[in-house]
């Protein structure tokens, strides 16, 4: 009996398989989201660091004390981050009563300026903010679960990463192995692209934050915004999150220059300035220092994005654009997959195949009155 393929079946068949796949792909990805998550950023890692401790096998450094010394490199560099900041913590929490005296006052300023313009009272003001404040209890758990959930990755990860780069050979002779030979190409092109494009786009965003934190540090100082440089950072690591964490990280200076300032001229110098950092950050180094050989279109990034988000909550919004990126180079290299890796590129055709059509409908029925 002749095999009947998916293909061959009518399309409610098909989509049927098909979404039923997904529906079981989503799910098997939501169980396992403490085993994988961890694994996803240790194989970014890895990746990134892998060049580095090839480097030092070629200085006749053993593979493992090779390996031990780029983990601690990276570990340095992270640490003295982490140390940057916490110096500014530290500053800002002496302001911190400070801050909440003005800020205190600002509310009751803005609870009279409602209550006089739209006749709401305060004690009803007050009762619509504990509503507020209950209904997103959920959301907060969800966000300080997800946060817990990151931290609890750091801890796996440089196990994860030292076993992933000593038994990279073993790996990559599985994936060979597991396809046909005669598609042994694909599998080294696809193997190529990938590494190129996980490194390109990691060390792209790296670079692209630390322009993006001296811009925005820069603009707060001059505009004379308290915590201007630990603001700065924080904003430039909120953009880490594509398309999101830069309009969220317009908040926290407008915010602290409304508590710190008199007037409203410093918070439209401050949106005014972080507009122009955007458009110098999207149209100049995004395209220039962060694209790699994978292109993906804004709309699907903000729509992984939120799906990230929605089944890994923080991790998945930063693992979902290089991972969607792998998927893509892998579409490219099968032909039933192909315009699905179009459909998540930038590449916009100048015209659609509908037109083409048409026309080309059009062309054959003139043909034989002109032939005539």
């Amino acid at each position: 009996m002749a095999a009947v393929k998916i293909k061959d079946q009518p399309f409610y068949i098909q989509a049927t398989a098909v979404l039923f796949g997904l529906v079981l792909l989503v799910y098997a990805l939501s169980v396992l989201a403490d085993i994988l998550i961890p694994l996803g950023f240790a194989a970014f890692l890895a990746i990134l660091l892998n060049p580095l401790a090839t480097k030092l096998q070629f200085l006749k450094i053993p593979k493992v004390v090779a390996i031990i010394l780029a983990m601690l490199i990276a570990i340095l560099a992270v640490a003295g981050v982490f140390y940057f900041l916490s110096t500014q913590i530290i500053q800002f929490g002496d302001s911190l009563p400070m801050l909440q005296k003005k800020f205190g006052e600002i509310t009751i300023s803005l609870k009279d300026w409602i209550q006089s313009s739209f006749g709401i009272t305060v004690a009803r003001q007050n009762e619509m903010v504990q509503e507020a404040l209950h209904n997103s209890q959920s959301m907060v758990g969800k966000t300080l679960g997800g946060v817990l959930g990151t931290l609890s990755i750091i801890f796996l990860l440089p196990v994860y990463v030292f076993f992933m780069m000593l038994y990279k050979p073993l790996i990559l002779n599985f994936l060979y192995e597991v396809f046909a030979e005669e598609n042994s190409k694909k599998v080294s092109e696809v193997l190529m692209e990938t590494k190129g494009a996980i490194q390109s786009y990691i060390v792209g965003l790296l670079i692209e934050m630390v322009i993006v934190a001296a811009m925005n540090s820069a603009a707060l100082l001059l505009l004379g915004v308290k915590y201007g440089l630990l603001i700065g950072c924080i904003g430039a690591i909120l953009n880490l999150i594509p398309y999101l964490g830069g309009i969220i990280a317009i908040a926290l200076p407008v915010l602290m220059a409304t508590v710190t300032k008199d007037g409203y001229s410093t918070q439209l110098g401050v949106i005014i300035a972080y507009i122009v950092i955007q458009f110098i950050d999207n149209n100049i180094l995004v395209p220039r220092i962060v694209s790699s050989k994978v292109q993906i279109n804004a709309l699907m990034s903000i729509v992984v994005v939120l799906l990230g988000n929605q089944l890994w909550g923080l991790s998945g919004m930063f693992l979902s654009i290089p991972f969607v990126a792998v998927i893509k180079i892998v579409f490219d290299r099968i032909d039933d997959l192909k315009p699905w890796g179009k459909l998540l590129g930038d590449n916009i055709p100048t015209r659609h195949l509908g037109d083409m059509m048409r026309n080309r409908g059009k062309r054959k029925a003139v043909l034989p009155s002109t032939e005539q």
